[in-house]
């Protein structure tokens, strides 16, 4: 148990700082409450501090936790700036005119303690070495967003998000824990090293994998399918994104995602792309021929669906939630590559999708904090509450009114885009030549062509805002009076210029990050295994 919380410096201090967060929302002092978001931001730059001397772990990839943590850290803090007002904004100028607090009525402590148990949640993913704390992580990175999404804004679309995104979530849930119960009954244990060796050992002997753990493994990855928002688990993410508030969404996009990549990562190195080279008689060979082909189709359609649905659509929001499904499709191209064969970093799949969440996560926090940096004037119907940027419209004529807006929304849309030399180029490029290097050459011209799709809705949202007049169809804007919102966005497009010029060491960060421990072989294990299977 000590050696298990020298893993989790992070994740105590960002616990600490939940409960911390959580008593002064009480104060009936303004100017205390309003400590709740530096609290916050305090923890998670302390939490990345922290990361870096995170121990190597004996779990699946036992040096994944530096770079999982400081990733998970570093963008959150950049959402987290995004954060500041989505909830209070009204009550707090209430209770300043009035002079009178009613702590049941603001929610501004809650909040941020909800956000803080999520990121946890998510760097809880990446030190997983058993299948009750895998479930854990995943439900305590989920279970609080459904609360973040139905209280960060008054409208009622909000709480119908919030309603829809928990029942949808439950689904997912129970459908990844069944899961899990087949792969315990499979094999008789939780621990995944142990679940790892034993499979090693039943591929050893040729007997191959139990039935039983192939349907619990395929029945995980759907169910964690919900997580990263792939197909068939998707129908939710465009009316959840849309109905949450900005900075809230960008939360979505991100942490719920990385949970789900580091959950898939870890499960399926239980089965492998072919063992480590301690296991002299078992070939390489990519993943076990049914899960591999629920993961393909997954990737292919979900990049396709959340392209081609893209094209239709008229609100930023639901744009940019179609374009995460898309990107999960991108990802999942990396968990079917594999490790590769341990030449070129380029043929390194794993390493690919550690790459891609850290570029995804910093270029998406920009992207979503300039959609929050800007407010219509006016809401519709008279309601002040509902000022929030959505309609592609909304962006016409930013260049002449925000140019400083403008061009950090250029330079991360154009990086979600993939345009070379930003920085999201290069992780799509690493996905290519992977998946080329693994011989899925089929699913490597379907990512290209998903690419050259996703180029045109993404074109469009820059031309609205460069290029594009305002008429009587756009709203009049304004600078949200949260100056950190534009300064996350001014940050987050800086990162995505600077971090070009690095893009080769963190590559070999992210394939550090996913060495294998060696497989003990067990063969007394692997005849429970076959015990437990008859």
């Amino acid at each position: 148990m000590t050696e298990k919380l020298a893993l989790l410096h992070p994740e105590i201090l960002l616990f600490a700082a939940a409960c911390v967060v959580m008593v002064i929302g009480l104060s009936k002092n303004a100017s205390t409450r309003r400590l709740a978001s530096l609290i916050t931001g305090a923890a998670l730059i302390g939490a990345f501090v922290l990361s870096f001397w995170s121990p190597s772990a004996g779990g699946m990839f036992p040096s994944l936790l530096p770079y999982a943590k400081a990733t998970i850290a570093g963008v959150s803090f950049l959402l987290m700036l995004t954060l500041v007002g989505v909830v209070d904004r009204d009550y707090e100028t209430l209770a300043l005119k009035t002079g009178r607090f009613d702590p049941i009525r603001s929610t501004r402590g809650e909040f941020f303690a909800f956000y803080l148990f999520s990121v946890m949640g998510v760097m809880l993913c990446a030190s997983a070495d058993d299948l009750i704390w895998l479930f854990l992580a995943l439900e305590l990175t989920s279970l609080p967003t459904y609360i973040m999404v139905a209280m960060s804004s008054s409208k009622l679309r909000a709480q119908e998000a919030g309603v829809k995104y928990f029942f949808l979530g439950a689904f997912g849930a129970a459908t990844f824990l069944y899961g899990f119960a087949m792969l315990y009954g499979a094999t008789g244990t939780t621990m995944l090293p142990e679940m790892q060796a034993m499979f090693a050992n039943a591929q050893a002997s040729g007997d191959g994998l139990p039935t039983l753990a192939v349907m619990g493994l395929v029945l995980s990855v759907i169910g964690i399918a919900f997580k990263i928002a792939a197909v068939p688990m998707h129908f939710y993410t465009a009316d959840v994104y849309q109905g949450a508030a900005a900075p809230v969404t960008g939360y979505l996009a991100f942490a719920p995602k990385t949970a789900g990549f580091l959950a898939l990562l870890v499960l399926l190195s239980t089965v492998g792309w072919g063992w480590t080279a301690s296991v002299e008689s078992i070939s390489t060979g990519g993943l076990p021929d049914a899960v591999r082909v629920v993961v393909w189709a997954m990737a292919a359609l979900t990049m396709t669906v959340g392209n081609v649905l893209a094209l239709l659509q008229t609100s930023v929001k639901r744009m940019l939630a179609y374009s995460s499904i898309a990107h999960s499709g991108y990802i999942l191209v990396g968990l079917i590559a594999g490790p590769g064969d341990g030449g070129s970093i380029w043929s390194n799949g794993l390493a690919a999708v550690l790459f891609y969440l850290l570029v995804y996560g910093v270029t998406n926090a920009g992207a979503f904090a300039v959609l929050a940096s800007l407010e219509r004037r006016e809401g519709r119907s008279g309601d002040p509450t509902d000022r929030e940027v959505d309609s592609i419209n909304d962006l016409k004529g930013m260049w002449s009114t925000n140019p400083l807006l403008c061009a950090a929304w250029v330079v991360c849309i154009a990086s979600l885009m993939g345009f070379p030399p930003l920085l999201g180029f290069w992780p799509k490029l690493h996905l290519f030549f992977a998946s080329i290097s693994a011989g899925e050459v089929t699913l490597a011209v379907i990512l290209a062509v998903n690419s050259a799709i996703a180029a045109f809705y993404y074109l469009r949202m820059i031309i609205a805002a460069c290029i594009d007049r305002a008429d009587e169809t756009t709203s009049r804007k304004e600078l949200s009076e949260y100056l950190t919102r534009p300064l996350a966005a001014f940050v987050s497009a800086a990162l995505v210029i600077a971090m070009i010029f690095s893009f080769g060491a963190l590559q070999k960060a992210s394939r550090n990050a996913v060495q294998q421990g060696e497989v003990v072989a067990t063969p007394a294990k692997n005849a429970d295994m076959v015990d437990a299977q008859r």
